[in-house]
């Protein structure tokens, strides 16, 4: 029985796999929305660039990673921003800052493999003691975690250098190219987000994807099929660690600087909304997600005092527009465009089914 339903779960991953490519050449909203990024900088500031798009595109990796463990696992994890803070970290320890009685000086072709691996062994231990767990019991465990890095990062001043952190870390320049350049950071970006989100579409049906989505549907009816459903778990937290691994060196690479903060409580809960937000049902919500939440940081201020009101409250702002969309939909913003869809293009489908 158990080997009958690896087998069928294979065979269905491998169609599904090789559907992936059929399925993106049917969808044009797909080709529009990559042609419009790719031809982006020939119109685009450098500000909409960097600090709107690329940065979004950043957060919406890591939002992407807590969306597979959420959407695809049922795990909740409040560690995804922990763990590419910890990648960050590693990029300033040896690469090159300003604090260079702390930071070793390595090239970035041995940082940044060094730097993604050390945060993915982080991510996966903390997938281990966080696996045995579901619904609310994993958020306490994962938030305990993602604070105590917090507060070990600020009091730490030989490793972390304290609540100071890192500044004037290093870009590098590699292959005739300065990546700290807007136009080739922006294709950088763009080209680490594209390979992510190709990813975690091709791992959600491959053989693996599909078994732990029936863990997270039922996994005593897994587990008495064979499978088991701890390697599952931990494996789908390493494989989360790698996407919010990478995106914590594009993070450090971005700022030029890192602190705690950056990978504080309150960046935490934001990777939450924006993944909550966009969706936790597809893997674009992610980045849906952080556009809406990087617009609204980086204009809600100005949006305020431009009607007259204190400035300072630009976060209360920042809530409500997100409370708003969740009150309305659940699902996020592509719940709501579902239903709006459905709505409108479709008019008589609601009366298929007969008067009430």
């Amino acid at each position: 029985m158990a080997l009958a339903e690896v087998s069928t779960t294979g065979m269905q991953g491998k169609a599904n796999g090789l559907s992936i490519a059929n399925a993106i050449q049917a969808n044009p909203a797909f080709w529009l929305v990559a042609l419009f990024l790719m031809i982006l900088p020939a119109f685009a500031s450098n500000f909409v660039l960097i600090e709107l798009v690329g940065w979004a595109l950043i957060l919406g990796m890591i939002a992407l990673s807590l969306m597979f463990l959420a959407g695809y696992g049922g795990m909740v994890s409040l560690v995804q921003m922990t763990v590419a803070g910890c990648a960050g970290y590693m990029v300033a320890i040896f690469g090159t800052s300003a604090m260079t009685e702390i930071s070793l000086g390595w090239p970035w072709w041995l940082v940044v493999p060094v730097a993604i691996l050390i945060s993915v062994i982080f991510g996966t231990l903390s997938g281990a003691l966080s696996v045995r767990t579901e619904g609310t019991y994993t958020i306490m465990i994962t938030l305990p975690i993602a604070s105590a890095f917090y507060y070990f990062t600020h009091q730490n001043y030989t490793i972390f250098n304290g609540f100071s952190g890192f500044n004037a870390v290093r870009t590098p320049e590699a292959f005739g190219v300065d990546w700290r350049a807007p136009v080739p950071f922006y294709y950088l970006i763009l080209f680490c987000a594209a390979a992510a989100y190709l990813l975690v579409i091709y791992v959600s049906r491959s053989p693996f994807g599909l078994a732990l989505q029936g863990v997270r549907d039922n996994p005593r009816r897994m587990a008495a099929l064979g499978f088991n459903v701890t390697a599952h778990r931990i494996t789908a937290y390493a494989f989360a660690s790698v996407i919010a691994g990478a995106a914590g060196v594009l993070l450090v690479w971005h700022a030029r600087q890192i602190s705690p903060g950056t990978a504080g409580i309150g960046p935490v809960i934001d990777i939450l909304i924006i993944a909550v937000v966009g969706g936790l049902t597809r893997p674009v919500g992610a980045f849906i997600g952080a556009l809406i939440y990087v617009i609204l940081r980086t204009f809600a201020l100005d949006a305020l005092v431009a009607v007259g009101l204190d400035g300072k409250r630009f976060q209360l702002l920042i809530g409500l527009g997100f409370l708003l969309i969740v009150l309305f939909s659940p699902d996020g913003v592509l719940g709501l465009w579902a239903r709006w869809r459905e709505r409108f293009l479709r008019p008589n489908a609601g009366r298929e089914g007969g008067r009430p």
